[in-house]
């Protein structure tokens, strides 16, 4: 929101919008015959901005209902997996939602029967406050709140629907799924409602409105943006060249920068922090959470070189997605791996600015030290350099 608001960076968003603009319509006057992408370019910005009045319009009920909100809570989020796959697995998967296509059923059935606890009394308490965010949003004389709430307050209704329902029991889950799964080879789909599950229920009665107003926002928001930013991009590889590169769209990707400080509230903020600095900064918070360290490390700390670098932070152009990433220098050599952005960063996601932007790394140095000294890994370590030949 800080980087939104700051007037230099959005000046030169406009400013790079106007020189696009003028580099189409200088093609127009000078150019015959223009290129095949010019015409879907400039109508490009037209697209998005109506593409952005549908969004408006749709948000509401896009955040309440597909993206649960109105519903938020662990077990809601699995009766709905179980009430979609019902829906979506006797289909040819060229034809499901994407998140129940072949390729991706392997994770979505790690994520379904993980046996992560889940404690009743705080998916009482979520499901209350969701359930009072979509009452207030919506209206209380809305025809889908009353048929959520069914006459009963949030809180009566949460408590009633999260007692009620088993899908928070891993076994039960399975056991759903495999008959869904063995009915849909046969190209046959299972009525969910057999199971007669309280939040199973509340899955299949809003699953209408769901899916409505999840293909209108795909069909008239995504997929218009999506075509419009791939007739830009066309026109700035034209008007650039070489000198500007694709945004990361689930492609590889290579983004340099250098490793720089930066300033922060007037005070410099180095480029590398150290195991020293590690155990300085978790006895300066009395080794109070989020700043306890393993028991492990505070035995082995006379072992460890206190000066090796943990941390480093560089100009690099990242956002969410990108950790894990490695990062090499010149000499092609990995010193490190991406984990995470300072707060500054996430203005990234829209213009690239290195003034206090920085992508944070976890130095090479840093995990070897550990492997060797705190974790006793001297065979991974001795591969991870080359020492260990196989």
């Amino acid at each position: 929101m800080a980087g939104l608001l700051d007037p230099k960076l959005m000046a030169r968003k406009e400013a790079q919008e106007k020189r696009l603009r003028d580099y189409l319509t200088h093609l127009q006057v000078r150019m015959q015959p223009l290129p095949p992408w010019h015409a879907e370019a400039v109508k490009a910005f037209e697209v998005i901005a109506q593409a952005e009045k549908v969004r408006a319009e749709l948000i509401r009920d896009v955040t309440l209902l597909e993206s649960a909100t109105g519903f938020y809570c662990a077990s809601f989020r699995i009766a709905r997996t179980l009430v979609r796959a019902a829906e979506e697995l006797p289909k040819p998967g060229g034809e499901r939602l994407r998140e129940f296509a072949d390729a991706r059923l392997p994770s979505l059935k790690f994520q379904l029967f993980s046996d992560e606890p889940i404690y009743e009394d705080l998916e009482i308490v979520k499901l209350t406050d969701a359930l009072t965010f979509l009452a207030t949003s919506l209206g209380a004389e809305h025809e889908l709140v009353q048929k959520v709430l069914a006459g009963k307050s949030p809180r009566e209704r949460a408590y009633e629907l999260i007692s009620g329902t088993r899908v928070r029991e891993v076994e039960f889950r399975k056991k759903v799924f495999a008959e869904i799964e063995e009915k849909a080879k046969a190209g046959q789909k299972v009525e969910v409602s057999r199971w007669n599950d309280p939040m199973m229920d509340l899955a299949l009665l809003i699953d209408p409105a769901a899916r409505a107003v999840r293909k209108r926002f795909e069909n008239e928001v995504e997929e218009p943006k999506r075509q419009a930013y791939a007739a830009l991009a066309k026109a700035r590889f034209a008007m650039d060249g070489d000198r500007v590169y694709p945004d990361a769209t689930f492609t590889l990707r290579l983004a340099f920068g250098v490793v720089k400080g930066y300033k922060e509230d007037g005070k410099d903020v180095p480029p590398f922090t150290t195991f020293a600095g590690m155990f300085q900064r978790a006895a300066e918070q009395k080794h109070q959470p989020p700043f306890v360290l393993p028991k492990r490390w505070l035995e082995r700390k006379k072992a460890l070189d206190l000066q090796t670098p943990l941390n480093f932070v560089c100009t690099a152009d990242i956002i969410g997605g990108n950790s894990g990433s490695p990062v090499i220098n010149k000499n092609a050599e990995v010193v490190g791996l991406i984990f995470d952005g300072n707060i500054q960063s996430l203005v990234l996601d829209f213009i690239y600015d290195d003034e206090q932007a920085r992508a944070i790394s976890v130095d090479s140095r840093g995990i070897l030290e550990a492997l060797r000294k705190i974790y006793d890994a001297q065979a991974l370590a001795d591969e991870i350099t080359g020492v260990l030949k196989r």
